[in-house]
């Protein structure tokens, strides 16, 4: 899969491993979210991650279905995707994305 770069005009996050662009931050959702090692955030949608299988897990905020998600060019785990919640105040996070922050690194305009 071609790597996608992000135009320059907009504020990015990306691979801090590889410098792979992952989200605009006009994706972000939420920055108040924990990772499996730390904080994290919740986007919207990402670039250049792919997704493993979906598996159930219970996390703080209940039951979740999610899959790991890992950067497509350097192949590391970045945090994952929430394929189903099972209770109806996380229906939310369906379909979006949890990277952690400690594999993100803040591009292009941010000063």
């Amino acid at each position: 899969t071609p790597i996608i770069y992000l135009p320059r005009s907009h504020r990015t996050y990306s691979c801090v491993h590889c410098r792979a662009h992952l989200a605009r931050h006009e994706e972000l959702i939420s920055k108040s979210f924990q990772g499996s090692h730390g904080r994290a955030y919740l986007f919207n949608s990402v670039v250049n991650v792919g997704c493993g299988p979906a598996e159930q897990r219970l996390l703080l905020t209940g039951l979740h279905s999610v899959a790991d998600i890992f950067c497509q060019s350097c192949k590391t785990t970045l945090g994952w995707k929430y394929e189903q919640a099972f209770e109806s105040s996380q229906k939310y996070k369906e379909g979006k994305f949890i990277i952690e922050m400690s594999h993100m690194v803040k591009e292009n305009g941010w000063d």
